[in-house]
């Protein structure tokens, strides 16, 4: 297909329909009754949810409600206009006194403060970790800054050593989890199947947690850019207010956009370069046809690449030694 700026162009009520009736078939096909999925406020919860409300009717539709401490309390205003938008009733629960039991605010914040020692908590300090923006014109490598605001508001940055970012995530994983830990027990509760909302991106590019968001029986738009996932919000009729908010990650106390914290380029700019690679369109077609440089379509292709191969673990499933064709022992 020739590449240009409407390549990822869908039809929209056809491409709903086709996953509405894929829900249907599957849902049927795991025995389960009805839907259960966490909606944060975010595009692509909201279009899940939508999709779901079409699939099953919202009597069979669970949404919760997952904040915690370090939550914007817009995503739980969101979430509740989303969930009377589609007439589907929210359950709150809040996560905190999960987390606490875990340690998790306890074990990040200690991995803070080696970097940062004045940082506390407790006194209003907030942070978050960030990519170097310019991908295109640096080509420069996923290499994570800590960045902490103090109660005054000034910010202050620092390159993240290995032990410290893994620290930080390994501790704010447990954000993910938890709420995934909570879904399954709203499903089992109900005989009803998790619902996924990762896209296209989030997926393939490792934005997501093992065992967490990652975790469920049905995704029904894991195969879309993140562009089509707003043209299916905009036939679905997704609250306005939710199609304008800026993706998040939400995960963080200080804010932090998906494009600083981890894809490093708008989404509008973010697809067509993905697709392009993906359907191995070079890199000077693919610039003529983005009015981008060959160099800059390499910086983005590369990190594409690095993020992809970096995180194929996510990806894999358990691995034994019968998936393997090992002979059974004597």
């Amino acid at each position: 297909m020739t590449l240009n700026k409407h390549v990822l162009d869908i039809d929209p009520a056809a491409e709903t329909a086709r996953i509405v009736g894929w829900l249907r078939k599957n849902m049927a096909g795991l025995h389960k009754t009805g839907a259960v999925l966490g909606i944060s406020g975010g595009i692509d919860s909201s279009v899940c949810l939508a999709l779901c409300v079409k699939a099953y009717g919202p009597e069979r539709v669970v949404s919760l409600l997952l904040p915690e401490q370090d939550s914007d309390p817009l995503s739980e205003d969101l979430a509740r206009l989303l969930a009377a938008h589609y007439g589907v009733k929210p359950i709150l629960e809040v996560i905190t006194p999960a987390l606490d039991g875990f340690r998790c605010y306890e074990r990040r914040d200690a991995a803070i403060a080696r970097v940062f020692p004045e940082f506390d908590a407790a006194r209003g300090y907030k942070a978050k970790i960030v990519l170097p923006p310019g991908l295109l014109d640096e080509g420069t490598l996923n290499v994570y800054s800590l960045t902490i605001v103090t109660p005054g508001g000034e910010e202050k940055s620092a390159r993240l050593g290995p032990v410290e970012f893994a620290q930080i995530v390994a501790a704010s994983n447990f954000k993910q989890r938890t709420r995934a830990a909570m879904v399954f027990h709203h499903a089992e509760l109900r005989n009803y199947a998790v619902i996924g909302t990762p896209n296209k991106q989030e997926h393939d590019q490792g934005f997501f947690v093992k065992f967490g968001d990652g975790a469920a029986d049905l995704m029904p738009i894991v195969h879309l850019y993140k562009t089509q996932v707003y043209q299916l919000a905009r036939h679905l009729e997704v609250p306005e207010v939710i199609q304008r908010r800026t993706p998040t990650s939400d995960t963080y106390s200080a804010p932090s956009t998906q494009e600083e914290f981890f894809f490093r380029l708008p989404f509008q700019t973010l697809d067509l370069l993905w697709y392009a690679q993906e359907h191995q369109h070079s890199p000077e077609e693919t610039a003529a046809a983005l009015d981008l440089t060959p160099d800059q379509v390499r910086n983005a292709f590369s990190d594409f690449s690095r993020k992809m191969r970096s995180t194929e673990y996510l990806r894999t499933p358990p691995l034994n030694l019968g998936a393997l064709g090992a002979p059974a022992p004597a």
